[in-house]
């Protein structure tokens, strides 16, 4: 018997292990754009009961690095684009590392292990407005680094767009990577100085994107299981998924630029659930898990196989106060809701086995009262203002075409919209009255498809609660809180 027992232990840890030990190298996003961000101390411990041993952030913020301090999840910190100009001042950037880095430097603190320059600084669509800063300020942050004695342990790096390299029209294939024309000197220098500091490079690759900017993409190239047409063929190599293609690209690009071992980390990959018709729960769970498979098995791609790939997935919260300007399904990409509550199921693992992300515990929510049209509301014809006006201040992308909220009538629509307001206002009464064509109700108004949400209790002031404090000024406050 006592052989048995012995025997059913140790086939438990095995179990356990296998099912349930993260891919090595894996990370994720943990954004925080959201009018009712999850308490840092929160989203660490929902980290840890995910086995989560790796975060990237988009800043340095207090509350969220002493939450995570002492609990050996490995950082990646960050300056933002708007602080690059700054860090050319290499004073201030040994302020910077001083405040944001070495005061978490010792036992029990954080362990950062990369300081990542800037945001995607070289997007087309930012008309060169970071290209003259970023080099100087990557640059002063390693010479910080050094100088504080941790840049041995501690690395600069600078996540970047998959749109900094290509492959020529006259030869469209992943071989024939290349740095984008109008930065290919620039690239090169911060690629030779990233070798030199043993820093890695980031890349942000999603295949989403491939999918929502071109109708004519075909579909099954953007995922990992496998396409009928194998779109593109490169020697003897055949790229059947888009990754591939795209990471083998710049794999080229950095040979090309005589750096051709430079380690790469993917700084963002995912799958939108909402906001456009392919952002949906059943298309990510799909992307997941062929992603993770392939991870887990260390295939590596054909131009670098069997090997690891670090890999921060984004994101892990979703964040309803983001820009939309690249499309709606921008404030979807979290695997888990705004409350920190799984939307599908994934295996970390990369097993492929059925099971859930742990939840988070200890969220505190709001009132069970929503704000909907009052039928007998005054000045109707009114409502389509009112709309506009609540979608202008709140979350309304659920309602955009393909979406899950899309397909509810006019009255649907607009008690949507009025909700989602009420709920970012923390359910203040003045909210929910839209000159008397609204009204509370505490029967949910949700649908099979659409969920009308209660939020959670926003953070106290000074924790990253984006929300606007009832009772000042309409308009101009309201304006810029919601728009910076």
């Amino acid at each position: 018997m006592t052989h048995i027992k012995f025997l059913l232990c140790l086939l438990t840890i095995i179990f356990s292990n296998y099912y349930f030990t993260l891919i090595h190298g894996l990370g994720m996003n943990w954004g925080t754009m959201a009018t009712h961000p999850l308490p840092p101390k929160i989203v660490v411990q929902l980290l840890k009961d995910n086995g989560i041993k790796k975060v990237k952030l988009f800043d340095a913020d207090f509350e969220t690095m002493s939450a995570l301090a002492g609990s050996g999840i490995e950082v990646m910190v960050a300056i933002p684009n708007n602080m690059l100009a700054i860090m050319n001042d290499y004073k201030s950037a040994k302020e910077w590392v001083k405040k944001n880095v070495t005061r978490y430097n010792f036992d029990g603190g954080v362990t950062i292990k990369y300081v990542a320059v800037g945001n995607e600084p070289f997007l087309s669509s930012y008309n060169n407005s970071f290209v003259n800063i970023t080099f100087p300020a990557l640059q002063n942050i390693q010479g910080a680094l050094n100088d504080a004695g941790v840049g041995d342990t501690i690395k600069v790096t600078v996540p970047l767009n998959a749109d900094v390299y290509f492959s020529p029209a006259s030869n469209p294939v992943p071989s024939a990577g290349l740095f984008r024309t109008d930065i290919s000197d620039l690239m090169t220098d911060i690629v030779k100085f990233l070798s030199q500091n043993n820093a890695p490079f980031t890349v942000n690759i999603y295949p989403f994107l491939s999918l929502y900017l071109n109708d004519g993409f075909p579909i099954d190239y953007a995922f990992f299981d496998g396409t009928s047409n194998v779109p593109v063929v490169d020697g003897n190599i055949k790229y059947t998924n888009v990754f591939d293609a795209n990471f083998d690209t710049l794999v080229s690009a950095l040979k090309a630029a005589g750096v051709g071992d430079l380690p790469i980390i993917v700084g963002e990959v995912g799958w939108p659930t909402d906001g456009d018709k392919h952002a949906t729960a059943a298309y990510a769970q799909r992307f997941y898990k062929g992603l993770l498979s392939r991870l887990a098995s260390n295939a590596g791609t054909p131009l670098r196989p069997n090997q690891d790939i670090e890999m921060y997935l984004f994101g892990l919260i979703d964040e309803d106060a983001k820009s939309i300007a690249p499309g709606d399904f921008e404030r979807h990409w979290g695997i888990l809701k705004y409350d920190g509550q799984p939307k599908y199921e994934i295996d970390l693992s990369g097993h492929g086995n059925a099971v859930s992300f742990v939840p988070a515990s200890g969220v505190e929510y709001l009132s069970k009262t929503w704000c909907v049209v009052d039928p007998n509301g005054k000045d109707m014809d009114k409502i389509g203002d009112d709309v506009s006006w609540a979608c202008t201040y709140s979350d309304c992308t659920a309602l955009g075409y393909g979406s899950t909220c899309n397909g509810m009538d006019a009255i649907g629509n607009a008690s949507y919209a009025f909700n989602t307001y009420f709920q970012v206002q923390n359910q203040v009464d003045e909210s929910c009255d839209f000159g008397g064509r609204a009204m509370t109700t505490q029967q949910d108004p949700s649908t099979a498809a659409c969920n009308f949400t209660i939020q959670i209790v926003a953070a106290p002031f000074g924790e990253g609660s984006l929300v606007i404090p009832s009772g000042l000024v309409v308009g101009l406050v309201w304006v810029l809180g919601f728009l910076v």
